[in-house]
């Protein structure tokens, strides 16, 4: 109980802005802005799932090749990216970093 309580009072500390991309869920329309979890991915795309070798986050590829990452922002702007370098851009599109 002392872990759980230690990690929510952690959480909470976090400031407004680090967490400000993370409150979006798949169904809201919107997606995390930068790096997205598997659970944050709807279902179909689950695919090809592993860690990253740098940082250990995990990450899906869905058929898109080694050392790429598959990102969704929303039902028309979706696809791959190098590994860590797409995001969503304010409107909702999809963007890879050169």
């Amino acid at each position: 109980m002392r872990i759980l309580a230690a990690v929510l009072c952690m959480l909470l500390m976090v400031p407004p802005a680090a967490r400000a991309f993370e409150i979006v869920r798949p169904g809201d329309g919107f997606m995390r802005a930068d790096w997205q979890y598997p659970p944050q991915l709807p279902p179909r795309f689950r695919n090809h799932c592993t860690f990253e070798y740098f940082d250990a986050r995990p990450y899906c590829s869905n058929h898109c090749g080694i050392d790429y990452q598959f990102y969704y922002c929303s039902e028309i702007s979706f696809g791959c990216c190098h590994l860590g370098r797409g995001y969503c851009d304010w409107r909702g599109a999809l963007r890879c970093h050169p």
